[in-house]
């Protein structure tokens, strides 16, 4: 059976998140209800990441098995037809070995958060970012910022919904950019928990606006939720790139 890899580009928000849900549409199973309508096979598509409801990708992955080898132009051109007018697109397609499992041979996850620092609403971008109204202190962030790289204890910062088994993550990158009224952080790591990257933002965001007044390092040592700051919103949040 030919192993495809699919590349991923969709904005999320009017669907679930990624993984098929009951409660509305997930990106997943429209993906799989198109790929059911173009190789008239049922199949079950593994992510790299499951982005929440609300959260972007430009650069999501998943892989699925088909009885019957298929020009892989044909895969992708065949299931953006299927997929019309979902805001979801296959970039590209490609067979990879046997072994290849979208999310379990991924070696490290890129998210990128973008923040609008400006007094007015957004209106081309709503949606597609957090519009912060109160002046932050990009300087102070940046320095907080790096307090997250390398191996810790984030308890403090996953929701409670989160089912990870152990908190302990290592952050390999935490990048934040300014650019005009612009904030951009891409946070890279092997694995996140859940709402991890956006409870990360969000207390940063409160430490540049001078609400909370602990620091980065004292609140992973409390591991403790109550004292990180406030859950970012999803609209900011975009799966960027996966390493294999």
């Amino acid at each position: 059976m030919p192993n495809y890899k699919i590349d991923i580009e969709y904005d999320g928000t009017n669907y679930v998140g990624w993984q098929r849900q009951d409660n509305g549409q997930s990106i997943q199973e429209l993906i799989e209800i198109a790929i059911k309508k173009l190789t008239n096979e049922i199949v079950v598509l593994f992510g790299a990441g499951r982005t929440d409801a609300g959260v972007h990708a430009k650069g999501q992955v998943a892989s699925f098995k088909i009885k019957k080898e298929i020009n892989v132009s044909v895969i992708r051109d065949g299931l953006n037809q299927h997929l019309r007018p979902h805001p979801i697109a296959i970039i590209a397609a490609n067979i990879v070995n046997d072994e290849f499992h979208a999310r379990f041979s991924a070696k490290k996850r890129s998210y990128e958060y973008k923040i609008v620092n400006r007094r007015s609403p957004l209106t081309i971008e709503k949606n597609r970012a957090w519009c912060v109204h109160k002046k932050l202190d990009f300087d102070k962030m940046i320095i907080q910022s790096k307090s997250f790289i390398g191996k810790n204890d984030l308890n403090a910062f996953r929701s409670s919904h989160c089912q990870s088994k152990s908190t302990i993550k290592t952050i390999n990158d935490f990048i934040i950019e300014k650019k005009s009224e612009d904030l951009i952080f891409t946070i890279s790591a092997k694995s996140f928990l859940h709402s991890q990257v956006r409870i990360m933002v969000g207390t940063l965001v409160d430490i540049g606006k001078g609400l909370l007044l602990k620091s980065v390092s004292e609140i992973i040592e409390s591991k403790n939720r109550i004292s990180a700051g406030q859950t970012a919103p999803s609209s900011g949040l975009y799966l960027k790139k996966i390493d294999y």
